[in-house]
């Protein structure tokens, strides 16, 4: 077969990749070149996509009431059942809960169906999880939800900041970007996380401010602009606000950074004199009970000194999402209309109203995502659909969230696998194409609208989302307005759309995509929005906006302190993210080998004196509670958080380790205008979790756990288990042989009751097919070995002498160990990144790994000095 083009279906980014079937049926999956995005690099996950397709997990047919069924009788049930809700209870007792991992076809058919033909605008997206704060600031100060800012800036900036944003871990496509202008042209790059991450490996400047106080760091900025005569004074004539911006900046708007002075004057003087700057923000900005606030703080600096619209200057939003643009773009949130009209303009709900055709439009907004399952919690919501999400994991105060989904009269879940916290609590499951499998557009963080494209054809009878939608719309009614055969056609009216938008002065406008012939559909190449006659290219260099007035807005901002309080009982913040190799909660990357090797358990950061305090020795258990919540993690003793911070990741769930869900712990906290969650900066208290014994497995079939903890990882052998418990079992044997299901296996045995040592392997002839090892302390095993499931004798743990242990993977794009870096310095005399990727190829792809491998390199130069 040919090779296709598609996109990247994890970040924002937008990544091209050419997709290739290969002889078994699998596919390849390599970067694009051409696309403008990547320019051929792919991340450790695009790279390992190849591994994370295929039938095993998949939902293959519909399900009612965790029985089999056909199409028919799912989609009669569904629309029956929301009909019947809407005619007794109201538009708004149902509800529709969406994601940036749908393409924006399906996106447009959910929010039609919901707000044209339902009548409720009770629908949301987990991106009021990720970037609504952002959504919310652009249109204080633009007037509509518009990112000024192109990747091709990140090139020609001389000066990158990064705000709340491991664009090393998160973006890292973007973040070799950047470090290429750093080499080409001398862009310096500042950090500002409470975090030392991966990315300030790369760093001029890290300014490790204190938890949420970027407000007060960027009000000082915004005075030091004015002091040191930065301001443009001609753009200034276009905005409105900037007075009172200013005062409130001045007048006790700045609060505690935590940063020592002499850093915030060094940062201020490189900002003010440095006139291409591009100030790059994520989620450490929007995850916040003030996250609108910090993302207007950002917008202020910018618009005051006219840097924004203009080459390699700009504050730049990157987006978590493969879609959160095209979910923003068609109205995917609760309180916005498609193509960035506005719910609450009268004169844009009529022509929306009769472009669609459409029986109603609410007139104000729909529930925010907390709000949204409160509302199921408190019986308001009585049916409910939810599409390719996982909320009973995500949101924050997740255990109330899924049993508020259980408690649910009616769910309904669109996905491609039935094992996720949320489909096991549906009440209907319907089963979905998964990428690769499916047809449609995304955009990206720059608005460059690219095309996924189908390779592979849907298992079972799974279908698109869109396709979901418009049957069970149909089959309520509202028939010939979801008359859709393909996504063409939704594309289409999706952009004629937009036309009538563009009419109202509306940024997003593709209307000059709005007659594309399938065959032109198919092959449109990825393009930046808008596409129209009307305007094109850059948005607010000339300090137009679209306010009403026409002028730009600075919104006077103050710093307020996360809204919980520490005390005795919770003396600790939280901090939550993402790391290098995983992705949401893992249905896709979880299913890689390659990918859960570098990271295959939950684990939480604590600073060196929180570990004293609390008595936390490394690698050991530790419990955290918060006032919603318990999670227990491995423990990582580091300095790069802050004492009286801990960070843990987002990944895992109760398929894959169930005391590791971590937003279980999450307050609702929510920003008063973009109701985005407060994800870095929850409260909770640690302590050890009192293990009485240790446990490492490895199996080649599936293992049904039973422990007080564990967490679960493919391997490429099959799996790999770490358990711990409270209280030791009367029989290890027993024990083993029920977790693995091997009840008559051949067993070899070591045992030392008195040490509470064991060590058990199962055998099938000469074939390892699982084995155990428990100690009273972390299980000091060679992990990576085992998970090979290795013919020798494995009762040592260890390795054989003439057989090289790779050791833990560190660069997953092309499997290399950190024990093959290490010997690789040793043997060969390697003195820097650059010369271990020339040795190994670490290092050399996406670049994520490559502050590991640095540090790997200091370790080695003090290790020979001692010597």
């Amino acid at each position: 077969m040919s090779t296709v083009r598609s996109t990247c279906p994890y970040c924002g980014v937008g990544c091209g990749v050419l997709l290739a079937r290969d002889s078994a049926g699998g596919l390849t999956v390599t970067g694009d070149p051409d696309h403008p995005a990547n320019r051929g690099r792919l991340c450790s996950k695009g790279s390992a996509l190849g591994q994370t397709v295929g039938r095993e997990g998949r939902l293959l047919v519909p399900r009612m009431g965790g029985r089999d069924t056909d199409w028919d009788s799912a989609l009669d049930h569904v629309a029956d059942r929301f009909a019947r809700t809407v005619e007794r209870h109201g538009p708004d007792s149902v509800a529709f809960y969406a994601s940036g991992q749908m393409l924006t076809e399906d996106y447009y058919v959910a929010n039609k169906f919901m707000k044209g033909f339902v009548g409720t605008a009770n629908i949301d997206t987990n991106s009021r999880l990720c970037m609504a704060s952002t959504v919310a600031g652009h249109k204080r100060a633009f007037g509509t939800d518009t990112v000024p800012g192109t990747y091709d800036d990140l090139d020609q900036a001389d000066l990158v900041v990064l705000v709340g944003s491991n664009l090393a871990w998160c973006h890292p496509i973007l973040h070799q970007r950047v470090l290429a202008a750093k080499a080409a042209r001398g862009t310096k790059i500042v950090v500002i996380d409470p975090r030392r991450t991966a990315t300030c490996d790369g760093a001029d400047l890290h300014l490790p401010l204190a938890l949420g106080s970027d407000v007060a760091l960027f009000n000082r900025l915004l005075v030091a602009i004015h002091q040191g005569d930065a301001l443009d004074r001609g753009y200034i004539a276009h905005v409105d606000g900037f007075d009172a911006a200013l005062l409130a900046a001045r007048s006790g708007g700045t609060g505690p950074t935590g940063l020592a002075p002499e850093l915030i004057t060094e940062f201020c003087r490189l900002w003010v004199r440095t006139e291409r700057v591009v100030t790059v923000f994520s989620q450490g900005v929007n995850q916040s009970s003030a996250g609108t606030d910090k993302v207007n703080a950002i917008l202020n600096c910018h618009i005051a000194t006219g840097r924004i619209g203009k080459p390699g200057m700009g504050p730049f939003s990157v987006t978590g999402q493969p879609n959160a643009m095209g979910g923003r773009e068609v109205g995917g949130l609760a309180n916005t209309l498609a193509c960035h009209l506005d719910l609450e303009n009268a004169a844009h709900r009529s022509a929306l109203r009769e472009f669609w055709d459409a029986p109603r439009i609410p007139d104000a907004p729909g529930l925010k995502a907390v709000d949204m399952f409160r509302a199921v919690a408190k019986g308001r919501i009585k049916a409910l659909w939810i599409m390719h999400t996982n909320p009973a994991v995500t949101l924050p105060e997740a255990d109330a969230v899924r049993d508020a989904i259980a408690a649910c009269d009616f769910t309904v879940v669109s996905d491609i696998t039935a094992a996720t916290d949320t489909a096991r609590l549906a009440d209907v499951l319907l089963p979905a194409s998964a990428w690769a499998e499916k047809d449609g557009t995304v955009t990206n963080s720059d608005r460059t609208i690219s095309r996924q494209r189908a390779v592979l054809a849907a298992p079972g009878d799974a279908r698109p989302d869109w396709w979901h939608i418009a049957q069970v719309a149909r089959r309520m009614g509202f028939g010939r307005a979801f008359d859709y055969d393909t996504p063409a056609e939704i594309f289409r009216e999706h952009a004629a759309l937009s036309g009538i938008a563009g009419s109202f002065g509306r940024d997003f406008d593709i209307s000059a995509l709005s007659d594309l012939s399938d065959t032109a559909y198919a092959a449109l190449p990825p393009t930046r929005w808008p596409v129209a006659a009307r305007r094109g290219g850059r948005f607010f260099a000339d300090g137009l906006s679209f306010h009403e007035n026409g002028r730009m807005r600075m919104v006077p901002v103050t710093w307020h302190a996360p809204v919980a309080d520490t005390g005795r009982r919770f003396p600790l913040r939280l901090n939550t993210g993402r790391v290098r190799d995983h992705w949401h909660t893992m249905t896709r990357t979880g299913t890689s080998p390659r990918l859960s090797a570098h990271m295959a358990e939950p684990f939480v950061e604590i600073h060196p004196k929180d570990a004293t305090a609390f008595g936390i020795a490394p690698d050991t258990l530790v419990e955290l509670t918060s006032p919603s919540g318990r999670s227990v993690l491995r423990a990582t003793i580091t300095d790069a958080g802050q004492p009286g911070t801990l960070f843990a990741p987002i990944h895992w769930t109760a398929e894959t380790a169930p005391t590791g869900r971590i937003d279980a712990l999450v307050a609702a906290m929510t920003d008063p205008v973009s109701g985005q969650p407060e994800s870095k900066a929850s409260v909770c208290a640690a302590r050890p979790f009192g293990a009485a014994w240790y446990g490492f497995a490895v199996s080649s079939r599936p293992v049904t756990p039973v422990a007080d903890y564990w967490a679960l990882a493919r391997t490429d052998a099959g799996w790999r288990l770490e358990l711990a418990g409270r209280e030791i079992p009367e029989d290890w044997e027993s024990t083993a042989r029920a977790l693995f299901d091997l009840p008559r296996a051949e067993i070899q045995m070591l045992s030392d009751p008195g040490r509470g040592v064991a060590r058990l392997a199962f055998r099938d002839g000469a074939r390892l097919v699982a084995a155990l090892f428990v100690s009273p302390q972390p299980v000091a095993v060679m992990r990576d070995y085992l998970s090979e499931l290795p013919q020798e004798d494995v009762l040592t743990g260890r390795a054989p002498a003439d057989r090289p242990d790779p050791g833990p993977i560190l660069c997953s794009c092309f499997g290399v160990g950190v024990n093959t870096i290490l010997s690789a310095i040793e043997s060969d005399g390697l003195m820097s990144v650059d010369a271990v990727g020339a040795a190994l190829s670490a290092g050399t792809n996406c670049g994520s790994c490559r502050s590991e491998i640095a540090a790997l390199l200091v370790g080695a130069r003090v290790a020979e000095a001692a010597e």
